[in-house]
């Protein structure tokens, strides 16, 4: 025992030393005050081990069986897009090499929360969809075709949840090359998950937002560690802190800040690593200087000064630090792009009508996602605050399926809004009518996804 005792303490030592050279790369300053952290943290699981030494020893040499993925992942698109599910699974595109990746995911889809369990939850999309990337249009196995990268990755599909996800390879950063500007209102929405058993010495994903000159040469300058950084933040997010219950974030602020590099603490996020955080909903929202950030319902961040008003920010991209095991990976899907400043009360009261695509639905179906409620409280705010006024609440559906069943759906969606402003926000039911359109009134052409999302709406018409 003494003989593996030391075996084990020499290991440990080994690992501190390699994080501690990492730190001292004179290439990786910007992320110095990240890793010194991190390292903290490094030391605080070397104490841990310690403690439980022959525990420690003895789970070190277990290997764990693995299943290989063997059931092909189908895609089952519906009309209001794709869904994450709740269901155990593994993804099961053949990635590179012949190796499955695997994603576990959490088996109670009421995990994941009721309407009333987001009551905190103050997000509310922007007004018009600009881009949406759900890779229905790219191949399993395949990069996707609006993307670059400097590293690898590929489509895949995640069993137990609908649509396609991007894989991101090794050391790199991917890019939409769709997305050339963003103005000083807009959301950013994605959904994010990670492999189980996802080492707490894997990098960081980091969800960047930039002003690149020229994105093609450039986005490069976006990897981890490099010092060119200029004009942009970064957004870190791991799913495992050193005590493997919570993630992590952290936040930087590039070129635009005094300071030239000015990083916020890191702070813990619920974990996506496990199966009843996996995947997440990411959501950042920017108000001229204002950022705020959410991890599912949780607001991570809510910073004023955030962004630089004189950046033109013309680039959206993720940049992996690298993984510390081959089976550790990230996926990123359903990202959804909306511009323009929420302003229900104007156009609500002022204007007589107001149209919204934040209030989401699952597929097919009337029930209303726990997500949408900041849409909704701000809606019922405006509503209290004018207790004289009526409205009809209409539903509007893409052209996706049968002419008949989404104008009846239509209709059910737009009696689930009046149920829940009734009912969780106490408004007089009597001052809400309803109706349905289905896709007989689009606000944009079916032609594209980013059309489809835009008359997935529900109009409120004052009376």
């Amino acid at each position: 025992m003494r003989s593996i005792s030391s075996i084990f303490i020499l290991t440990l030592i080994s690992i501190v030393s390699f994080a501690q050279i990492r730190i001292s790369d004179p290439t990786r300053v910007v992320e110095r005050q990240a890793e010194n952290r991190a390292n903290r943290k490094v030391d605080q699981a070397v104490d841990k081990g310690f403690d439980s030494l022959e525990e420690g020893i003895g789970n070190m040499f277990k290997k764990k069986k693995k299943e290989e993925g063997s059931k092909a992942g189908g895609e089952e698109k519906g009309e209001n897009g794709g869904k994450g599910g709740r269901e155990e699974g593994a993804a099961t595109a053949e990635p590179a090499g012949g190796e499955h990746a695997k994603v576990a995911v959490a088996t109670d889809e009421s995990e994941k929360g009721s309407l009333k369990s987001y009551s905190k939850f103050d997000f509310i999309p922007g007004d018009k969809v600009v881009a949406v990337e759900d890779f229905s249009q790219d191949a399993v196995g395949d990069f996707p075709a609006k993307w670059n990268t400097n590293s690898s990755g590929e489509v895949v599909t995640i069993e137990g949840t609908e649509g396609k996800w991007l894989l991101l390879g090794p050391e790199g950063v991917f890019y939409p090359e769709f997305v050339n500007a963003l103005p000083e209102n807009f959301t950013l929405e994605f959904m994010l998950a990670s492999t189980s058993d996802f080492s707490f010495y894997s990098g960081y994903l980091r969800a960047i937002i930039a002003e690149v000159a020229d994105p093609a040469k450039n986005f490069t300058h976006w990897k981890s560690f490099d010092g060119d950084k200029k004009n942009g933040i970064e957004l870190g997010l791991h799913p495992k802190n050193a005590g493997g219950q919570q993630g992590l974030a952290f936040f930087n602020v590039f070129g635009a800040d005094p300071a030239g590099s000015l990083m916020k603490n890191e702070k813990s996020i619920p974990a996506f690593h496990v199966q009843d955080h996996n995947p997440v909903k990411i959501s950042i929202w920017r108000q001229k200087t204002r950022l705020r950030l959410y991890v599912d319902d949780f607001k991570v961040w809510d910073l004023p000064r955030a962004f630089n008003q004189d950046t033109k920010y013309n680039f959206i991209g993720f940049s992996n630090a690298g993984y510390h095991q081959e089976a550790d990976k990230y996926f990123v899907s359903n990202m959804r792009i909306a511009v323009g400043a929420p302003d229900t009360r104007s156009k609500l009261i002022t204007e007589g009508k107001f149209s919204t695509t934040g209030i989401l639905f699952d597929v097919n179906s009337a029930n209303i996602k726990p997500e949408s409620y900041g849409v909704l409280k701000d809606i019922a705010t405006v509503l209290t605050e004018n207790g004289t006024v009526k409205v009809k609440i209409i539903g509007h559906t893409d052209s996706d399926g049968d002419e008949g069943s989404n104008l009846a759906l239509s209709k059910k969606r737009a009696a689930s809004v009046r149920e829940a402003l009734s009912k969780d926000f106490g408004v007089d039911a009597a001052r809400l009518e309803t109706d349905g359109k289905g896709e007989a009134e689009p606000a944009s052409p079916n032609a594209t996804s980013e059309g489809k999302a835009n008359n997935r709406r529900v109009e409120f018409i004052k009376m």
